[in-house]
């Protein structure tokens, strides 16, 4: 039986996704100076944790490849702050989800789903949990498209910090962790779009060195103790974002799922990916 917490990730993950999906925020964080959407990846995302050095963004994002950080951290904060990025990435990915949501922006489900995730998103526990940490410290929106928009980002990114320590505790390393996914999805790590750019023999070391650990077998695939590996890491990651959710009724609970199936349902169509 699916739990709590994952059904709620399934319905509110396409909300967080227009932040990556969508034009909108890229457009609005561009504006500010930026030189691509790499720069607005970082500024946009890293933005709550102010200017901290690459080393600890990197920590903290941990599965892109040693250096990608560096490339945009610090250099972001010559062009912009923080605070304006901050602003930019809501108001941009609030505009994508009401240009895509259309009528359905409007509606007293959209506003009660928000106000139902908002309580989930401000109720959960901080420790271990850097980026949701700075995250939390800014307020919610009060218009609802993009409160449910903060809302949803905040309690992914609980989740994100959880799946980083289900990940620490299995020993799986940043590019480790997306060859583990893409192997389980059925794609060879070579295909998968976050590391398919990585040098050659750079990806085939992490390919390698997992299949020394017994996680990949000789055909190139998961073998079943790296099936069980991702199995637990998964269920793992379940557990620790369920606290979140322990502030709704179950009545609440009922009603939020009712309220966001047609707000995913009509984000992820929009999605390219």
């Amino acid at each position: 039986m699916e739990s709590v917490a994952r059904h709620l990730h399934q319905l509110l993950e396409p909300a967080h996704m227009v932040a990556y999906t969508a034009d909108e925020a890229d457009e609005a964080l561009m504006a500010l100076g930026l030189r691509n959407t790499w720069d607005a990846y970082f500024a946009g995302r890293a933005a709550p944790l102010g200017q901290v050095p690459a080393e600890v963004v990197h920590a903290i994002f941990y599965n892109f490849a040693p250096g990608e950080v560096a490339r945009h951290i610090p250099h972001i904060w010559d062009l912009t702050t923080p605070q304006a990025a901050i602003t930019a990435r809501e108001q941009g990915c609030a505009a994508a989800m009401r240009r895509i949501l259309g009528d359905l922006a409007d509606t007293p489900a959209l506003a009660r789903a928000a106000d139902l995730a908002t309580k989930a998103a401000y109720s959960a526990p901080t420790e271990g949990r850097i980026l949701y940490a700075a995250l939390r410290t800014l307020p919610a929106p009060e218009e609802p498209v993009a409160r449910l928009w903060h809302a949803a980002t905040l309690l992914r990114e609980h989740r994100g910090d959880g799946h980083i320590a289900a990940l620490v505790s299995e020993g799986i390393g940043g590019t480790e962790a997306h060859v583990l996914h893409a192997l389980s999805e059925g794609t060879p790590a070579e295909k998968f779009g976050r590391v398919h750019h990585l040098p050659t023999a750079q990806l085939t070391a992490v390919v390698d060195g997992m299949r020394a650990r017994g996680l990949i077998d000789a055909s190139g695939w998961l073998s079943d103790a790296g099936r069980k590996t991702k199995e637990r890491i998964e269920a793992l990651t379940d557990a620790l974002a369920a606290p979140a959710y322990d502030i709704l009724e179950p009545s609440e609970l009922d009603q939020l799922s009712t309220d966001l199936k047609p707000l995913a349902t009509t984000l992820d169509a929009a999605s390219p990916f």
